[in-house]
């Protein structure tokens, strides 16, 4: 399904954020992976967090849902002998369950999005693997990837976190069972630091002790330890979020977005650091994220590392502002659903940007007067694409057709349902 986006001066109301993606994924392994029952309120729904629920019933967990929260029978360390598992499009939950099925004696992974995650490479997390005893088929570090564990042992491992801190923390999830102690030594730099610490905040909440260094490149993993059940509670989502706030950055605005902690570990948190330095008139209290825009925005310099999910976001705010505004360090932009670096300036260009590329860079040159719009642009199956091509499309002269946007449900299946109720303009049409 394509979505057109028309031309929006205003936006008006208020919204609850949706809950976090990357909790909510990380909850659900935590309870599977505890002997006894869990329960997860607020969890988040999304092709993401749909594909770890599916995978963990597959290796022997016991689910039971309402609408407000999931309650979890765990396997413990024994999950159930399994030979495929189908993530879908979902990276992470990929890496995660790479780590744990180290537990089991083959499973493989299918291919099954061959054009997005089926291009994503796996290879740093395949080696660590394979110090740790741990057979693994591959096709050039690529789906389908097929585990022979069974009996992965602990010790000394080195990952390397230059591409993505999903490998490490596919490690920390399993490296508490294993019958040894472990050293997990983090090899040249680590990208998306902050999502380490939303890794090691579910382990503590789960009962696991991890001693990390402070700069997060080393780990000390006592092994035997077992992952308690116990009661977590999702926060809303900043990555989700930070398209709807651009949203209002960029228009004449008065929008409140609620669920937002104040003091969350989220690195997307920024988005709001972000937009206060852009000078977009907002207020952040008990929880609520108040936007009241006038369409007037600077430009800015930002380290996008510690923020990789709302980027893109940030970018097509940008689009509009006075002056040019660089976000660097944002090279594992390139190895997401897709590149989203150069796929996404390319659409950008065409509705209208002034951007240019570096190998780690976006450059905007903002038009305060806006963009021209009125073209057909690729989504490239990329949620976050679609969501920050959105918000360019809300202050375009002209509507933007957006291909294949219905892939945002990968994270943010309500998007376009809470843009409209604040007042967008938008329209699902057929392909």
């Amino acid at each position: 399904m394509d979505v057109i986006v028309n031309p929006t001066p205003e936006l008006n109301g208020e919204i609850g954020a949706l809950s976090s993606k990357n909790y909510t994924t990380r909850y659900l392994l935590a309870a599977a992976l505890a002997e006894g029952t869990s329960t997860i309120h607020f969890p988040a729904h999304s092709e993401d967090s749909d594909a770890m629920r599916r995978c963990i019933r597959d290796l022997g967990a016991v689910l039971e849902e309402d609408d407000s929260k999931i309650v979890i029978q765990g396997f413990g360390s024994h999950p159930r002998d399994v030979r495929e598992l189908n993530v879908g499009n979902a990276g992470a939950v990929l890496r995660f369950l790479m780590g744990v099925t180290a537990l089991c004696p083959e499973v493989t992974f299918v291919n099954t999005y061959p054009d997005s995650l089926g291009k994503r490479p796996h290879d740093d997390l395949i080696d660590a693997l394979g110090q740790m005893g741990v057979q693994v088929e591959h096709q050039q570090g690529r789906l389908p990837i097929t585990i022979k564990g069974g009996e992965a042992k602990g010790g000394h491992i080195r990952v390397s976190g230059s591409v993505s801190s999903q490998y490490l923390s596919a490690l920390l999830f399993v490296t508490p069972l294993l019958a040894e102690d472990s050293t997990i030594e983090v090899l040249n730099d680590l990208k998306s630091k902050v999502v380490i610490g939303q890794t090691l905040e579910v382990l503590e909440q789960a009962g696991i002790v991890i001693h990390a260094s402070e700069d997060y490149m080393s780990f000390q993993v006592p092994g035997r330890q077992a992952y308690k059940p116990t009661t977590y509670t999702v926060q809303g989502d900043y990555p989700g979020s930070a398209a709807v706030l651009a949203a209002a950055a960029v228009t004449h605005s008065d929008v409140k977005i609620l669920r937002l902690m104040e003091q969350s570990k989220q690195g997307e948190r920024a988005i709001v650091d972000v937009l206060r330095m852009m000078e977009v008139p907002l207020t952040h209290e008990n929880d609520i994220v108040h936007v009241q825009g006038n369409g007037r925005l600077k430009a800015i310099e930002f380290d996008g590392d510690a923020a990789t999910d709302a980027v893109l976001a940030m970018v097509a705010a940008a689009v509009f502002a006075e002056g040019t505004s660089r976000f660097y360090n944002v090279e594992n932009l390139r190895y997401k659903e897709c590149d989203r670096i150069t796929d996404y300036l390319n659409e950008l260009r065409k509705a209208g940007a002034n951007v240019e590329e570096r190998q780690a860079e976006i450059i905007v040159h903002g038009r305060p007067e806006g963009v021209e719009g009125g073209v057909e642009i690729n989504a490239h199956y990329d949620h976050r694409v679609i969501m920050a091509l959105t918000v360019v499309g809300l202050r375009a002269k002209q509507p933007l057709r957006i291909r294949d946007a219905h892939h945002v449900a990968k994270s943010y299946p309500q998007y376009f349902d809470h843009l409209q109720a604040l007042g967008a303009s938008v329209e699902w049409v057929k392909e």
